[in-house]
Protein backbone atom coordinates (compact mmCIF):
# COMPACT_ATOMS: atom_id res chain seq x y z
CA UNK A 1 0.00 0.00 0.00
CA UNK A 2 1.35 3.41 -0.94
CA UNK A 3 1.58 6.52 1.20
CA UNK A 4 -1.08 8.12 -0.99
CA UNK A 5 -3.45 5.21 -0.37
CA UNK A 6 -2.85 5.29 3.39
CA UNK A 7 -3.40 9.04 3.68
CA UNK A 8 -6.50 8.82 1.49
CA UNK A 9 -7.96 6.33 3.95
CA UNK A 10 -7.10 8.60 6.88
CA UNK A 11 -8.89 11.45 5.13
CA UNK A 12 -12.07 9.39 4.91
CA UNK A 13 -12.13 9.51 8.70
CA UNK A 14 -10.60 12.95 9.31
CA UNK A 15 -11.56 15.59 6.73
CA UNK A 16 -8.43 17.68 6.10
CA UNK A 17 -10.39 20.60 4.54
CA UNK A 18 -11.99 21.32 7.93
CA UNK A 19 -8.58 22.48 9.23
CA UNK A 20 -8.16 26.18 10.01
CA UNK A 21 -6.98 28.38 7.13
CA UNK A 22 -3.68 29.24 8.86
CA UNK A 23 -2.75 25.60 9.36
CA UNK A 24 -0.45 23.29 7.41
CA UNK A 25 -1.96 19.82 7.36
CA UNK A 26 -1.59 16.80 5.11
CA UNK A 27 1.57 15.33 3.61
CA UNK A 28 4.43 17.67 4.55
CA UNK A 29 7.26 15.74 2.94
CA UNK A 30 7.73 12.40 1.20
CA UNK A 31 6.75 10.73 -2.06
CA UNK A 32 3.04 9.76 -2.17
CA UNK A 33 3.82 6.84 -4.50
CA UNK A 34 6.26 5.14 -2.11
CA UNK A 35 5.19 1.85 -0.51
CA UNK A 36 4.57 2.05 3.24
CA UNK A 37 6.86 -0.07 5.40
CA UNK A 38 5.36 1.01 8.73
CA UNK A 39 3.67 3.94 10.47
CA UNK A 40 4.90 5.74 13.57
CA UNK A 41 2.24 7.81 15.37
CA UNK A 42 3.34 10.78 17.46
CA UNK A 43 2.45 14.19 18.80
CA UNK A 44 5.37 16.12 17.25
CA UNK A 45 7.64 14.84 14.48
CA UNK A 46 10.89 15.96 16.10
CA UNK A 47 14.35 14.72 15.21
CA UNK A 48 14.32 12.01 17.88
CA UNK A 49 11.00 10.71 16.50
CA UNK A 50 12.46 10.53 12.98
CA UNK A 51 15.40 8.59 14.45
CA UNK A 52 12.93 6.16 16.02
CA UNK A 53 11.12 5.67 12.69
CA UNK A 54 14.40 4.98 10.91
CA UNK A 55 15.45 2.51 13.62
CA UNK A 56 12.15 0.63 13.33
CA UNK A 57 12.31 0.63 9.52
CA UNK A 58 9.13 2.72 9.19
CA UNK A 59 8.82 5.31 6.44
CA UNK A 60 5.65 7.20 7.41
CA UNK A 61 5.15 9.39 10.48
CA UNK A 62 1.59 10.48 11.28
CA UNK A 63 1.76 13.37 13.72
CA UNK A 64 -0.58 15.86 15.34
CA UNK A 65 1.40 19.11 15.13
CA UNK A 66 2.90 20.00 11.73
CA UNK A 67 6.68 20.28 12.01
CA UNK A 68 6.62 22.65 9.01
CA UNK A 69 4.34 25.50 10.01
CA UNK A 70 5.68 28.65 8.37
CA UNK A 71 7.27 28.74 4.93
CA UNK A 72 10.79 27.32 4.72
CA UNK A 73 13.09 29.15 2.31
CA UNK A 74 15.96 26.74 2.87
CA UNK A 75 16.65 23.52 4.76
CA UNK A 76 20.19 23.55 6.10
CA UNK A 77 19.70 22.07 9.57
CA UNK A 78 20.09 25.36 11.44
CA UNK A 79 17.20 24.71 13.86
CA UNK A 80 15.15 21.84 15.28
CA UNK A 81 12.54 22.09 12.50
CA UNK A 82 15.05 21.94 9.66
CA UNK A 83 17.05 19.15 11.31
CA UNK A 84 13.94 16.98 11.63
CA UNK A 85 12.75 17.64 8.06
CA UNK A 86 16.23 17.17 6.61
CA UNK A 87 16.69 13.86 8.41
CA UNK A 88 13.25 12.67 7.26
CA UNK A 89 14.01 13.51 3.63
CA UNK A 90 17.49 11.95 3.73
CA UNK A 91 16.04 8.72 5.16
CA UNK A 92 12.98 8.67 2.85
CA UNK A 93 10.56 9.09 5.77
CA UNK A 94 7.29 10.86 4.97
CA UNK A 95 5.60 13.14 7.51
CA UNK A 96 1.83 13.61 7.55
CA UNK A 97 0.12 16.06 9.98
CA UNK A 98 -3.54 16.42 11.00
CA UNK A 99 -3.55 19.24 13.60
CA UNK A 100 -6.64 21.49 13.43
CA UNK A 101 -8.44 19.10 11.08
CA UNK A 102 -8.63 16.83 14.13
CA UNK A 103 -9.29 19.80 16.44
CA UNK A 104 -12.40 20.63 14.41
CA UNK A 105 -13.57 17.03 14.10
CA UNK A 106 -16.59 16.00 16.18
CA UNK A 107 -14.77 12.81 17.21
CA UNK A 108 -11.35 14.44 17.43
CA UNK A 109 -9.13 16.07 20.06
CA UNK A 110 -11.86 17.60 22.19
CA UNK A 111 -14.05 14.53 22.11
CA UNK A 112 -11.05 12.64 23.49
CA UNK A 113 -10.79 15.11 26.39
CA UNK A 114 -14.53 14.96 27.09
CA UNK A 115 -14.60 11.17 27.02
CA UNK A 116 -11.67 11.03 29.43
CA UNK A 117 -13.57 13.30 31.82
CA UNK A 118 -16.76 11.28 31.39
CA UNK A 119 -18.77 14.23 30.05
CA UNK A 120 -22.20 13.56 28.55
CA UNK A 121 -24.45 15.40 26.07
CA UNK A 122 -21.52 16.72 24.05
CA UNK A 123 -21.81 19.79 21.80
CA UNK A 124 -19.35 21.84 19.74
CA UNK A 125 -18.18 24.91 21.65
CA UNK A 126 -17.39 27.09 18.61
CA UNK A 127 -19.26 25.69 15.59
CA UNK A 128 -17.80 26.45 12.19
CA UNK A 129 -19.65 29.12 10.23
CA UNK A 130 -20.01 29.69 6.49
CA UNK A 131 -18.84 26.20 5.56
CA UNK A 132 -22.24 24.82 4.63
CA UNK A 133 -23.86 25.17 1.21
CA UNK A 134 -27.12 24.14 -0.41
CA UNK A 135 -27.54 22.78 -3.93
CA UNK A 136 -30.82 22.82 -5.82
CA UNK A 137 -30.97 21.02 -9.15
CA UNK A 138 -33.80 20.42 -11.64
CA UNK A 139 -34.06 16.87 -13.00
CA UNK A 140 -36.52 15.00 -15.25
CA UNK A 141 -38.74 12.98 -12.92
CA UNK A 142 -37.60 9.62 -14.29
CA UNK A 143 -33.94 10.50 -13.56
CA UNK A 144 -34.48 12.04 -10.11
CA UNK A 145 -33.48 8.96 -8.12
CA UNK A 146 -30.34 8.40 -10.20
CA UNK A 147 -29.17 11.96 -9.63
CA UNK A 148 -30.07 11.78 -5.96
CA UNK A 149 -28.02 8.60 -5.50
CA UNK A 150 -25.05 10.22 -7.26
CA UNK A 151 -25.26 13.26 -4.96
CA UNK A 152 -25.36 11.07 -1.86
CA UNK A 153 -22.43 8.97 -3.05
CA UNK A 154 -20.41 12.19 -3.54
CA UNK A 155 -21.05 13.27 0.07
CA UNK A 156 -24.09 15.54 -0.23
CA UNK A 157 -26.95 15.31 2.24
CA UNK A 158 -24.90 14.59 5.37
CA UNK A 159 -26.36 16.40 8.40
CA UNK A 160 -24.84 15.38 11.72
CA UNK A 161 -25.56 11.72 12.37
CA UNK A 162 -27.86 11.46 9.36
CA UNK A 163 -26.98 10.99 5.72
CA UNK A 164 -28.86 10.89 2.40
CA UNK A 165 -30.92 13.92 3.51
CA UNK A 166 -32.72 15.80 0.74
CA UNK A 167 -35.95 17.56 -0.17
CA UNK A 168 -37.75 17.15 -3.50
CA UNK A 169 -40.50 19.20 -5.11
CA UNK A 170 -42.25 18.35 -8.35
CA UNK A 171 -43.16 20.89 -11.04
CA UNK A 172 -43.24 21.87 -14.70
CA UNK A 173 -40.02 22.92 -16.39
CA UNK A 174 -39.67 24.64 -19.75
CA UNK A 175 -36.81 25.14 -22.17
CA UNK A 176 -36.35 25.81 -25.87
CA UNK A 177 -33.36 24.31 -27.69
CA UNK A 178 -31.72 26.68 -30.15
CA UNK A 179 -29.22 26.13 -32.92
CA UNK A 180 -25.99 24.60 -31.63
CA UNK A 181 -27.67 22.61 -28.86
CA UNK A 182 -27.93 18.83 -28.61
CA UNK A 183 -31.09 18.47 -26.50
CA UNK A 184 -31.98 15.39 -24.44
CA UNK A 185 -35.57 15.89 -25.60
CA UNK A 186 -37.41 18.30 -27.91
CA UNK A 187 -36.35 20.00 -31.11
CA UNK A 188 -34.77 23.28 -32.12
CA UNK A 189 -36.79 26.46 -31.70
CA UNK A 190 -39.76 24.66 -30.10
CA UNK A 191 -40.47 25.21 -26.40
CA UNK A 192 -40.44 21.97 -24.47
CA UNK A 193 -42.48 21.29 -21.33
CA UNK A 194 -40.97 18.75 -18.96
CA UNK A 195 -42.17 17.00 -15.83
CA UNK A 196 -39.27 17.73 -13.44
CA UNK A 197 -38.21 17.44 -9.82
CA UNK A 198 -36.21 20.02 -7.87
CA UNK A 199 -33.80 18.23 -5.53
CA UNK A 200 -32.22 20.19 -2.66
CA UNK A 201 -29.30 18.94 -0.57
CA UNK A 202 -26.93 20.48 1.99
CA UNK A 203 -23.19 19.82 1.95
CA UNK A 204 -19.88 21.01 3.42
CA UNK A 205 -18.26 23.62 1.20
CA UNK A 206 -15.08 21.62 0.57
CA UNK A 207 -17.12 18.90 -1.16
CA UNK A 208 -18.57 21.22 -3.80
CA UNK A 209 -16.34 20.23 -6.72
CA UNK A 210 -16.92 16.48 -6.34
CA UNK A 211 -20.66 16.94 -5.78
CA UNK A 212 -21.16 19.14 -8.86
CA UNK A 213 -19.14 16.70 -10.97
CA UNK A 214 -21.22 13.75 -9.75
CA UNK A 215 -24.45 15.65 -10.40
CA UNK A 216 -23.51 16.52 -13.98
CA UNK A 217 -22.34 13.00 -14.75
CA UNK A 218 -25.63 11.48 -13.57
CA UNK A 219 -27.84 14.16 -15.14
CA UNK A 220 -29.28 13.53 -18.63
CA UNK A 221 -29.42 17.18 -19.72
CA UNK A 222 -26.71 18.87 -21.78
CA UNK A 223 -27.08 22.02 -19.64
CA UNK A 224 -27.86 21.27 -16.00
CA UNK A 225 -30.02 23.94 -14.32
CA UNK A 226 -28.82 24.27 -10.72
CA UNK A 227 -28.04 26.81 -8.02
CA UNK A 228 -25.55 26.74 -5.14
CA UNK A 229 -26.27 28.89 -2.09
CA UNK A 230 -23.97 29.87 0.77
CA UNK A 231 -25.66 29.21 4.11
CA UNK A 232 -25.30 31.19 7.32
CA UNK A 233 -26.16 28.10 9.36
CA UNK A 234 -23.60 27.03 11.93
CA UNK A 235 -22.26 23.52 11.46
CA UNK A 236 -23.10 21.95 14.81
CA UNK A 237 -20.86 18.95 14.11
CA UNK A 238 -17.62 20.70 13.19
CA UNK A 239 -15.67 23.34 15.09
CA UNK A 240 -13.26 24.08 17.90
CA UNK A 241 -13.85 22.94 21.47
CA UNK A 242 -16.64 21.01 23.12
CA UNK A 243 -18.76 21.19 26.22
CA UNK A 244 -20.74 18.63 28.16
CA UNK A 245 -22.11 17.64 31.54
CA UNK A 246 -20.58 15.74 34.44
CA UNK A 247 -22.70 12.94 35.86
CA UNK A 248 -22.69 14.70 39.21
CA UNK A 249 -21.81 18.28 40.10
CA UNK A 250 -18.63 18.85 42.11
CA UNK A 251 -17.18 21.44 44.44
CA UNK A 252 -14.49 23.47 42.67
CA UNK A 253 -11.58 22.05 44.67
CA UNK A 254 -12.85 18.51 44.18
CA UNK A 255 -13.15 19.18 40.45
CA UNK A 256 -9.59 20.48 40.21
CA UNK A 257 -8.30 17.37 41.99
CA UNK A 258 -10.44 15.22 39.67
CA UNK A 259 -8.85 16.89 36.63
CA UNK A 260 -5.33 16.51 38.07
CA UNK A 261 -5.91 12.80 38.59
CA UNK A 262 -7.50 12.23 35.16
CA UNK A 263 -4.76 14.11 33.28
CA UNK A 264 -1.89 13.08 35.57
CA UNK A 265 -1.03 16.72 36.22
CA UNK A 266 1.43 18.20 38.67
CA UNK A 267 -0.16 21.64 38.65
CA UNK A 268 -3.23 23.49 37.34
CA UNK A 269 -3.25 27.27 36.93
CA UNK A 270 -6.77 28.58 37.42
CA UNK A 271 -8.82 31.73 37.92
CA UNK A 272 -10.36 32.74 41.25
CA UNK A 273 -12.93 30.39 42.73
CA UNK A 274 -16.50 31.27 41.81
CA UNK A 275 -18.07 29.57 44.86
CA UNK A 276 -20.25 27.64 42.39
CA UNK A 277 -20.46 23.91 41.88
CA UNK A 278 -19.14 22.45 38.62
CA UNK A 279 -21.50 20.57 36.31
CA UNK A 280 -21.10 21.92 32.76
CA UNK A 281 -17.52 21.81 31.49
CA UNK A 282 -16.05 23.32 28.32
CA UNK A 283 -12.78 22.11 26.80
CA UNK A 284 -10.47 23.18 23.98
CA UNK A 285 -7.23 21.34 23.36
CA UNK A 286 -4.07 23.36 22.84
CA UNK A 287 -4.07 27.18 22.98
CA UNK A 288 -7.64 27.96 23.91
CA UNK A 289 -7.96 31.49 25.25
CA UNK A 290 -10.10 32.28 22.21
CA UNK A 291 -12.79 29.96 23.56
CA UNK A 292 -13.30 31.65 26.93
CA UNK A 293 -16.15 33.88 25.79
CA UNK A 294 -17.83 30.99 24.00
CA UNK A 295 -17.60 28.87 27.16
CA UNK A 296 -19.15 31.70 29.16
CA UNK A 297 -21.97 32.08 26.62
CA UNK A 298 -22.63 28.33 26.88
CA UNK A 299 -22.94 28.79 30.66
CA UNK A 300 -20.02 26.50 31.42
CA UNK A 301 -19.07 26.26 35.08
CA UNK A 302 -15.46 25.40 34.20
CA UNK A 303 -13.28 25.65 31.11
CA UNK A 304 -10.18 23.50 30.46
CA UNK A 305 -7.51 24.49 27.95
CA UNK A 306 -3.86 25.55 27.66
CA UNK A 307 -1.69 28.66 27.20
CA UNK A 308 -3.84 31.07 29.20
CA UNK A 309 -2.18 34.49 29.66
CA UNK A 310 -2.36 36.71 32.74
CA UNK A 311 -5.12 39.01 31.48
CA UNK A 312 -7.18 36.10 30.10
CA UNK A 313 -8.08 35.03 33.63
CA UNK A 314 -9.97 38.29 34.22
CA UNK A 315 -12.43 37.24 31.49
CA UNK A 316 -13.92 34.70 33.90
CA UNK A 317 -15.80 37.57 35.63
CA UNK A 318 -16.29 35.25 38.65
CA UNK A 319 -18.79 33.28 36.54
CA UNK A 320 -16.58 30.40 35.43
CA UNK A 321 -13.47 28.57 36.61
CA UNK A 322 -10.78 28.90 33.92
CA UNK A 323 -8.22 26.10 34.13
CA UNK A 324 -4.89 26.09 32.28
CA UNK A 325 -3.88 22.44 32.27
CA UNK A 326 -1.05 22.89 29.72
CA UNK A 327 -0.88 22.78 25.94
CA UNK A 328 0.58 19.30 25.57
CA UNK A 329 -1.36 17.99 28.55
CA UNK A 330 -4.68 18.97 26.98
CA UNK A 331 -3.72 17.12 23.78
CA UNK A 332 -2.07 14.11 25.40
CA UNK A 333 -4.74 11.63 24.27
CA UNK A 334 -4.35 12.42 20.56
CA UNK A 335 -1.59 9.88 19.89
CA UNK A 336 -3.72 7.06 21.29
CA UNK A 337 -6.74 8.25 19.29
CA UNK A 338 -4.72 8.26 16.05
CA UNK A 339 -3.18 4.89 16.86
CA UNK A 340 -6.64 3.36 17.33
CA UNK A 341 -7.95 4.85 14.08
CA UNK A 342 -4.98 3.57 12.07
CA UNK A 343 -4.96 0.15 13.75
CA UNK A 344 -8.61 -0.39 12.81
CA UNK A 345 -8.03 0.59 9.18
CA UNK A 346 -4.70 -1.08 8.38
CA UNK A 347 -3.41 -4.55 9.14
CA UNK A 348 -0.86 -5.14 6.38
CA UNK A 349 1.99 -3.19 7.98
CA UNK A 350 3.21 -2.28 11.46
CA UNK A 351 1.75 0.69 13.33
CA UNK A 352 3.36 1.92 16.55
CA UNK A 353 3.09 4.83 18.95
CA UNK A 354 6.30 6.75 19.38
CA UNK A 355 8.09 6.20 22.67
CA UNK A 356 10.06 9.44 22.32
CA UNK A 357 9.28 12.43 24.54
CA UNK A 358 8.23 15.57 22.64
CA UNK A 359 6.72 17.72 25.40
CA UNK A 360 9.21 20.57 25.97
CA UNK A 361 7.75 21.62 29.35
CA UNK A 362 9.27 20.40 32.63
CA UNK A 363 8.48 21.16 36.27
CA UNK A 364 10.73 21.63 39.30
CA UNK A 365 8.73 20.83 42.42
Amino acid sequence: MTIREVTSEIEKYIAMPQAEDFDNVGLLCGLPSREVTGVLVCHDALENVVDEAVQKGYNLIVCFHPIIFSGLKSITGKNYVERAVLKAIENKVAIYAIHTAFDNDFFGVNAGICNHLGLKDLNILQPKKNNLKQLSVYVPTEYAENVKEALFAAGAGNIGFYDQCSFTIGGDGTFRPVEGSNPFSGQWNVRENADEKMISVIFEAYKQSQIISAMKEAHPYEEVAHQVYNLDNENQYSGLGMYGELDQEMEEKDFLQFVKDKFNLKVIRHSDYTEKKIRRVGVLGGSGASGIKSALSRKCDAYLTGDIKYHDYFLAESKMLICDIGHYESEQFVTQQLFEILSQKFSTFAISKSSERTNPVNYFL
